[in-house]
C-alpha cells in the first residue's frame, strides 16, 4: 500500500478511535476511508469491524460500575446479539462486492440519520427518567410494601433498569435486538441508538446503565463477527495492525479533547462527515450507471 493510504487509514482510525470515545459514529469515518483507499467494500467493512473492536473494549470498562446488577438482563439480550451478530456476518460475505458497493451510500446515510436522532432521543429518555421520579416520589410509601434494595431490586421491579414491563414487550425486545444483531454484524454502524431506542420504548430509566449494557451488547455483536471475518479470510492484516493501534490512540485522546472541543462539536462534525461521504458515494454510483 502506498504511504499516502498508509496516512489515510491511520488517521480514520485515529479519528474513529477518538470519535467513538466522544459520541460514537466512528465507523463512518473508518470504514469509508477504506473505501476510498481503494479496498473491496465487503472487505473494507469486515476489517473496519476487527480493528474497531479492541478499542471497544475500553468503552464498556469505562461504563463498569453502571454494569452492576445488570447481569440478568444482559444474559437475556447477550443470545440474540450472538445470534444476530454471527447472521449478519455471514450475509455480509456472501453478498457479492458489486451489490454491497450500491448499499454503501444508503447504509452510510442511515447510521448518519440515526447519529443525528441520538441526542434528541437521549434528552428525551433522561426527561422521562425525571419524570418517574418525580411520580414517585408523591405517591406515598408504606413500610414494607413493595420495597426492595440492591442491584436485584433494579432488575426484579423495574428501578434503575426499568420498569415493569409485559413479557409481550420483553418478547418483543428479544426479537428486536437479533435484528439489531444482524445489522450489527452486516455493517454495524448506529447499532448503538437502535438499542437505545428499544431500551427506552421497554421503560429503561437510567441512561447511563442503558449505556453500559448497549455497549457490552455491541461487543457481543461485533466481536463473534470479527471472530468470523478472521476465520473466513476476510480481513486485511495490514491495514487491522494499522487501524488497531491508531483507534487505540484516538480513543486515549479522546477523553482530552472532549474538554476541548465539546461533545456536540464532535456530533455534528460527524453527522456532516456521514452526510457529505454519503453523498459522494451517491454521486460516484449514478457517475457509475
Amino acid at each position: 500500500m502506498d504511504v499516502w493510504k498508509e496516512v489515510v487509514v491511520a488517521a480514520a482510525a485515529f479519528a474513529a478511535g477518538l470519535i467513538n470515545s466522544i459520541a460514537g459514529g466512528g465507523t463512518l469515518v473508518s470504514f469509508p476511508a477504506l473505501i476510498w483507499t481503494g479496498r473491496d467494500p465487503v472487505l473494507a467493512n469486515a476489517t473496519s469491524t476487527v480493528a474497531l473492536w479492541p478499542a471497544s473494549l475500553a468503552g464498556a470498562y469505562g461504563f463498569r460500575r453502571e454494569q452492576r446488577g445488570g447481569a440478568r438482563l444482559f444474559l437475556l439480550f447477550a443470545a440474540p446479539s450472538f445470534v444476530g451478530g454471527a447472521l449478519g456476518a455471514v450475509l455480509l460475505l456472501r453478498t457479492p462486492s458489486v451489490t454491497f458497493a450500491r448499499l454503501v451510500p444508503f447504509l452510510i446515510l442511515f447510521a448518519t440519520l440515526l447519529l443525528a436522532v441520538q441526542e434528541p432521543l437521549s434528552r428525551r429518555l433522561r426527561g422521562t427518567r425525571g419524570a418517574r421520579r418525580g411520580a414517585s416520589d408523591d405517591e406515598p410509601r408504606g413500610e414494607g410494601v413493595g420495597e426492595t434494595s440492591g442491584a436485584g431490586a433494579d432488575e426484579r421491579s423495574g428501578g434503575a433498569y426499568g420498569e415493569t414491563t409485559s413479557r409481550a414487550w420483553w418478547a418483543g425486545a428479544i426479537v428486536f435486538q437479533f435484528f439489531v444483531g444482524v445489522y450489527g454484524g452486516y455493517f454495524g454502524a448506529g447499532i448503538g441508538i437502535l438499542m437505545l431506542a428499544a431500551l427506552g420504548l421497554l421503560g429503561f430509566a437510567d441512561i447511563h446503565r442503558m449505556n453500559a449494557l448497549k455497549n457490552l451488547l455491541a461487543i457481543c455483536i461485533n466481536g463473534v463477527a470479527a471472530l468470523y471475518f478472521i476465520g473466513s479470510g476476510a480481513v486485511i492484516w495490514s491495514d487491522v495492525l494499522l487501524m488497531t493501534f491508531a483507534a487505540i490512540a484516538g480513543g486515549y485522546s479522546g477523553a482530552r479533547l472532549a474538554y476541548k472541543l465539546g461533545r456536540r462539536f464532535v456530533r455534528l462534525a460527524v453527522i456532516a462527515i456521514g452526510l457529505a461521504m454519503s453523498a459522494s458515494l451517491f454521486l460516484k454510483m449514478l457517475n457509475a450507471e
